[in-house]
């Protein structure tokens, strides 16, 4: 009788260190749970709101760049908040607002691939999306942010690095006086750009190939303004420097910056381009 009673001893306090080891061993899970996508918005996430003024479920996501969020329901990266608004819906083309918990910026895409016009939500901030991407979420990217090129596809008589080369070349020149939309369509080898003005060039540029509000534009990228009756366009070399008609004195080419236009002009700066005109669309 006491080997028996020795022997259920000695197995209680087998199973009883095995429920505590358990118990530990869930303790000390708890704090790499909080970095999977629970829905919930832990530090080093960022994420998206289903609702606008952060509100509704929650598609959580760690420090990491997403090229494509997915649109089959079954695969597509989804809000994870249960019993909240949108839960289980893919955020693709679905998120209202954002929480950046990242550290860094990031930036959110119209376009799958980091593509198109986009929205720069600075560490800490926690607000809605920009109109240009809310709703039209597509992918994001994290800090170091990727770069943007001019891009060869539109059909261009020139390549964006001809249309620079041009545009140098022409520094010091005269004949484009209060034609700067017909100078950026020169550049790329067009007799005109096949717009009345530069004003409604940018309105006719499909919102996938503008980037609103960024000045880092790539050498072949074109900057728009609002001002005056026309607005204003040129074109970049690189290097925070354009090429510009008028800036430097009427129907005189020459160099400029934003920062130049905006001060000397008073125009209001829109963003960047690529090289999209309506004459050969």
């Amino acid at each position: 009788m006491e080997q028996l009673r020795k022997r259920l001893t000695t197995g209680l306090v087998a199973v009883l260190t095995l429920a505590s080891s358990l118990a530990v061993g869930t303790l000390t899970a708890a704090p790499a749970q909080a970095a999977t996508r629970d829905g919930v918005c832990d530090a080093g996430e960022f994420c998206y709101y289903y609702n606008s003024d952060n509100a509704g479920s929650i598609s959580d996501h760690p420090a990491a760049d997403l090229a494509d969020y997915g649109t089959d329901p079954a695969t597509c990266y989804v809000f994870r908040t249960a019993g909240k608004a949108g839960y289980n819906q893919c955020i693709k083309n679905n998120a209202a607002s954002v929480w950046n918990r990242t550290g860094g910026q990031v930036r959110v895409h119209f376009n799958s691939d980091f593509g198109g016009t986009w929205d720069t939500v600075a560490a800490g901030a926690k607000r809605d999306l920009t109109a240009a991407v809310k709703n039209n979420n597509a992918s994001h990217d994290v800090t170091p942010l990727r770069t943007e090129t001019c891009k060869n596809s539109f059909d261009n008589p020139r390549t964006c690095a001809g249309a620079v080369s041009w545009a140098n070349s022409k520094v010091g020149a005269t004949g484009w006086g209060g034609l700067c939309d017909r100078f950026v369509a020169n550049a790329y080898g067009h007799a005109n750009s096949g717009s009345v003005s530069a004003i409604v060039h940018w309105g006719q540029i499909p919102s996938t190939h503008r980037n609103a509000g960024d000045r880092s534009v790539p050498a072949g990228g074109l900057a728009f303004f609002r001002g005056g009756e026309y607005g204003h366009v040129m074109i970049s070399v690189g290097g925070g420097t354009f090429v510009s008609n008028d800036i430097d004195g009427y129907n005189r080419i020459s160099t400029a910056t934003i920062a130049e236009v905006e001060s000397e002009w008073g125009y209001t700066y829109l963003g960047w381009a690529q090289p999209w005109f309506q004459v050969n669309h």
